[in-house]
């Protein structure tokens, strides 16, 4: 028996009692994926990011274990109900605009000192005192732009996100904040997604993997050295707590860098589909979802339930759910992954019956728990729980 065939007995055999469509965590999986990143970040403390698991237990899971430290957020409302659910560091690693809850923020000392908000733009600070309504200082990491700039700047590699990019323009914010009453800076950030989420072995891509590469070793050097000259500059007019980066792709790379302090990491746990494609690592898949075959339209197509889950990003065969178990599914190229029925081709159908389930990957991590209000853990072949998710809490934040 395959690895993948004994992988879908044990998950059909745990959920047996069970409706589909449902989703699952692999707690085996979860586990050793943590341990992989805290191996690769070499004793540099993981910060793990919150919008890709969306579960609280999950996160206290992770947090518990040696090597995590911290969470990174994504909306303040998630920030501050995290920190009243008892979360004592989090870094919200967006700018906000929520104004009810920066006068929460601001007027909560126990608040104010366990969230950290971003910020790099001078009218952030002004939005937030226009919010306030008490004194509490609040918390502030600057976000570095970590793009790579070509040909004078007329071509650009990486996210469009912070328009700091040099030290000088980071060092000036940095001391504008400083000047300003209410505010300081503790943190900067700088999230490489050009490395961190690109993958570089791109099956049946050789040259396009190997321009990847190419790429991501010019932007990893020039980064470094810039993120360097950004620390240095800043530490002259404010004491840095923490020196923020990197992502599940490139957590060695970036922990390697002395400037850099701690690492962020979340979607490496589930490890989803469109973390199939590096060569630094390989995870495990641990969280997945099942939905029923419905239909058995001919031979060598069956019909699911569903299943038309994209992930945000650029629209594109990548960005759908995989069929994952059993091995040898695909899609119908005429309709792909559907609202309400996803016919699957291939020799595996032929061996499924109605009721029977297709098992599959979401492309990106916690995108998957915006579909389902729980998730059920699963150890070996045992459902060892069923824990809610933030929507199964009622907490959307987006």
């Amino acid at each position: 028996m395959t690895s993948r065939t004994a992988d879908r007995a044990r998950y059909d055999r745990a959920t047996a009692h069970l409706e589909a469509p449902l989703a699952i965590v692999d707690l085996a999986a979860f586990d050793a994926n943590a341990a992989d990143l805290v191996r690769r970040a070499g004793g540099k403390p993981i910060r793990v990011a919150s919008k890709s698991v969306r579960c609280r237990t999950l996160l206290d899971r992770v947090l518990a274990m040696d090597g995590f430290a911290g969470v990174m957020s994504f909306t303040l409302a998630e920030s501050i109900w995290l920190a009243r659910s008892g979360a004592t560091d989090v870094l919200l690693a967006y700018p906000s605009t929520d104004r009810a809850g920066f006068a929460e923020l601001t007027g909560d000392p126990e608040l104010a000192a366990r969230i950290t908000v971003l910020v790099d733009d001078p009218a952030q600070l002004q939005l937030i005192d226009a919010a306030r309504t008490g004194s509490e200082p609040v918390r502030v990491c600057l976000e570095l732009d970590t793009s790579l700039r070509l040909l004078g700047g007329r071509v650009r590699v990486g996210s469009r996100r912070s328009p700091l990019h040099s030290p000088e323009q980071v060092a000036a914010l940095a001391e504008l904040v400083q000047r300003r009453p209410g505010f300081t800076v503790v943190g900067l950030m700088a999230y490489e997604g050009h490395i961190a989420g690109v993958g570089d072995l791109i099956a049946g891509r050789p040259v396009r993997s190997r321009l990847v590469r190419l790429m991501q070793a010019k932007a990893g050097a020039e980064l470094a050295d810039r993120r360097a000259a950004v620390v240095r500059a800043v530490r002259r007019v404010a004491e840095l707590e923490f020196v923020n980066g990197g992502g599940t792709g490139s957590v060695q790379r970036t922990a390697a860098e002395a400037a850099v302090t701690e690492v962020a990491a979340g979607s490496g746990l589930y490890v989803p589909r469109l973390f199939d494609n590096y060569r630094s690592f390989r995870g495990r898949p641990a969280a997945l979802f099942a939905q029923p075959v419905v239909r058995r339209p001919g031979v060598g197509v069956v019909t699911v339930l569903g299943g038309g889950y994209p992930a945000s990003g650029p629209a594109g065969p990548d960005r759908l759910p995989e069929p994952y178990l059993p091995a040898g599914l695909r899609y119908d190229a005429q309709e792909a992954a559907g609202e309400v029925q996803t016919p699957l081709l291939g020799p595996a159908a032929d061996d499924l019956l109605i009721g029977d389930r297709v098992w599959f990957r979401h492309a990106k991590a916690g995108e998957l728990c915006e579909r389902f209000a729980e998730l059920h853990l699963v150890d070996g072949d045992r459902l060892v729980a069923t824990v809610p998710t933030y929507r199964g809490e009622g907490r959307t934040f987006l």
